[in-house]
């Protein structure tokens, strides 16, 4: 459905909504232009009545859990999510803003950027509800209102607002009764001193604290591996980031379960790499470090995964022998080779839990059959498949990636496997 400008649609009458995204994409006509998205949690009064009721890039996770800001890698380019039940009473609306960066210093207006939208999203199951175009009648505007999601009769709305506004982020700080400083940056200004700006990395953990809280698993100590194919068909994803952000994601899964906060990595194609350990000290352009500038590895081949899983193995049981189980997170984007199959039932003996990630278009006709795999003690092994990984939440993917985890520790302890 396509919202025009000044509409307002239901959002929860009648159905049994509990997560939603809105999810922001822009283009520029100027090269230097950056956009950012931000939202405020309003009260009755329309007013963001605590600094860290404002949600942006320096204060992406709300208090209450509520509302977290997430960079996206697609044509989407940000999102807010927003989970309806954690929302606090106080809150009675939810203004969502994109801003143009330092507008008024470096000369950028609304009228060079274009295509401004924004999408909302079942978050939990990433069906898109509406779109809304809007930004066509602007012109020396530096900061939108794009929408406002607001309470009415005890159900949630959308209000399609579109309103362009002079002065940028400072302005709508100060509409909306934030107080800044004169002399600073605007961006930099809303910060707030009694906001603690959060890493990504950091924010991701909490986003899985609480995937562990709700399957769990917040008293489990687990090794955590990371096994990346890099054949030929995976070039362009290492070169636009997404395999960074690959690795900072499950980096935070590791940062949870191991208590040396270290997560093994390995690359692939017809030959292997036992990559460092990737930590929240060295992540920062670990892949472009340890892979694309790195000449010893072996890049952009085809496909052959036994080996470097034989490797994951003897890892994990040969040279680091431990009790610990082990949460291994295996990413391709095309077919494997029958011969993992025996690699499998032959590993589900030991304490490894092999989470298999399709990503992309390919039939993963092998990996679709891991669920009825004959002849192993327990099924040691999961496949997912996610079409755009750069474009699924940290909640939606730490879900996935957990959901089977549980039942396999519960296997694997009653088989003797692991221990209890």
């Amino acid at each position: 459905m396509n919202l025009l400008k000044g509409q307002k649609v239901d959002i929860t009458k009648g159905t049994s909504l509990s997560t939603l995204r809105l999810q922001f994409g822009w283009t520029f006509t100027k090269p230097g232009m950056s956009i950012d998205a931000a939202c405020f949690m309003l009260s009755n009064q329309s007013l963001c009545e605590r600094d860290e009721d404002f949600i942006f890039y320096g204060n992406p996770l709300s208090q209450d859990g509520a509302v977290s800001h997430l960079p996206l890698h697609g044509a989407d380019k940000e999102a807010i999510q927003i989970v309806l039940p954690k929302i606090p009473e106080r809150t009675a609306k939810i203004a969502f803003s994109v801003t143009i960066h330092e507008g008024e210093k470096l000369g950028y207006t609304m009228k060079d950027a274009g295509s401004l939208y924004v999408r909302m999203l079942n978050g939990d199951n990433g069906q898109e509800l509406f779109r809304f175009d809007y930004g066509s009648d602007l012109t020396k505007e530096t900061a939108v209102v794009a929408g406002e999601l607001y309470k009415h009769q005890g159900e949630w709305k959308f209000n399609a607002i579109g309103s362009g506004f002079h002065g940028g982020l400072a302005a709508l700080c100060t509409s909306f009764s934030l107080e800044i400083e004169e002399d600073a940056e605007p961006e930099a200004a809303a910060a707030m001193e009694a906001v603690s700006p959060l890493a990504p990395i950091d924010l991701r953990k909490k986003i899985v604290q609480m995937a562990l809280e709700k399957k769990q698993l917040t008293s489990v100590m687990a090794r955590v591996g990371l096994v990346l194919d890099i054949t030929g068909s995976m070039h362009a994803l290492y070169k636009n980031g997404t395999v960074q952000e690959v690795v900072e994601r499950i980096l935070a899964v590791a940062c949870k379960f191991d208590d040396n906060g270290a997560l093994d990595v390995w690359v692939y194609d017809n030959d292997f790499s036992r990559l460092p350990p990737a930590t929240e000290n060295n992540f920062d352009r670990y892949v472009q470090k340890h892979v694309m500038n790195n000449k010893d590895i072996h890049k952009l081949g085809r496909n052959n995964e036994p080996p470097v899983m034989m490797d994951v193995i003897r890892k994990y049981t040969v040279e680091e022998d431990s009790p610990l189980p082990v949460f291994l997170v295996f990413i391709n984007d095309g077919g494997v080779v029958k011969p993992i199959k025996k690699v499998i039932i032959d590993s589900a003996v030991q304490p490894i839990f092999w989470q298999f990630v399709g990503i992309g278009n390919s039939d993963f006709e092998v990996l679709k059959q891991l669920d009825t795999m004959e002849g192993r003690l327990v099924d040691n092994a999961n496949f997912i498949h996610i079409k755009d990984i750069a474009s699924i939440s940290d909640e939606q993917l730490y879900h996935l990636l957990l959901n089977e985890f549980p039942v396999w520790l519960k296997e694997a302890a009653n088989k003797r496997i692991i221990r209890k």
